[in-house]
């Protein structure tokens, strides 16, 4: 009895260290980010992955929509390279554009203040 009830403890710590390890092997979102545009004229873009998905509740699939893992997203500049296309992809630039303002205003007409303005997301570095 006692053998058994050590194997099965044996089994549940060891299915718990494989749990932590599968979990802690995911990709980790920068926090912030930094979102800058080769030779573009407007300051950097610092995005919140925490404010997007776990604030405004934005599931990752709808940025990273053609990821085959949804739990270990590639980079957005993967497929919306700088200055080409890929796979007719639109670059970056266009990309973020897009998608981000139609967001933001689509959640401001809902009664959730987003930033809609140029300077509103591209903030000058103080310093």
């Amino acid at each position: 009895m006692k053998k058994a009830l050590f194997i099965v403890l044996i089994a549940l710590v060891f299915a718990t260290i494989s749990t932590f390890s599968m979990v802690s092997a995911q990709k980790k979102a920068p926090e912030p980010m930094s979102l800058k545009i080769e030779g573009g004229k407007l300051p950097a873009v610092s995005f919140s992955h925490i404010t997007h998905t776990e604030k405004t509740k934005i599931e990752c699939i709808t940025c990273h929509h053609k990821d085959k893992d949804p739990k270990n997203p590639e980079p957005c500049i993967q497929c919306h390279l700088i200055k080409e296309v890929k796979d007719n992809a639109p670059i970056a630039k266009e990309a973020y554009h897009k998608n981000c303002i139609d967001c933001h205003k689509e959640s401001t007409a809902k009664g959730k203040a987003a930033p809609t303005k140029c300077n509103e997301c591209h903030k000058k570095q103080q310093g």
